[in-house]
């Protein structure tokens, strides 16, 4: 058994007591939110952070604390995929929309709720204490 499996990392932004979302514009869960994050490409995970929130988001964040990592299988449906999801300080930047995504917002715990959410980012805003 030699299937692939993926590494993923996921920053948590909180800015002004809200969360820092992108709603995706490819699946899988296009036109959910979903946390700013992406794969490692040859780098390290703090790196994969710091790159995918500059690109999903326009900001410059420093990775803090790690949440946790989240491994189970299934979470993607494109394939195992384990991800390591930071808690994020906004050090730069500008808030900016980009291609990957058809929104960006940010949002109270109570606007999450209602919202959509992709993969199981759900459980890493509560686990990040957002929730």
């Amino acid at each position: 058994m030699n299937k692939k499996i993926f590494v993923t990392a996921d920053p948590v932004i909180i800015r002004n007591g809200k969360v820092i979302l992108v709603k995706r514009r490819f699946p899988p869960y296009k036109g959910k939110w979903a946390l700013p994050g992406g794969r490692v490409e040859e780098e390290s995970v703090e790196k994969t952070c710091t790159r995918e929130a500059g690109e999903e988001t326009g900001l410059i964040v420093k990775p803090e604390k790690i949440i946790g990592i989240y491994s189970k299988p299934g979470r993607d449906p494109r394939g195992h995929t384990v991800t390591v999801a930071f808690r994020c300080r906004v050090t730069g930047g500008k808030l900016r929309n980009s291609r990957e995504s058809f929104e960006i917002g940010d949002f109270t715990k109570h606007e999450v709720k209602k919202l959509s959410i992709a993969f199981d980012h759900m459980q890493i805003l509560k686990d990040a204490g957002f929730l």
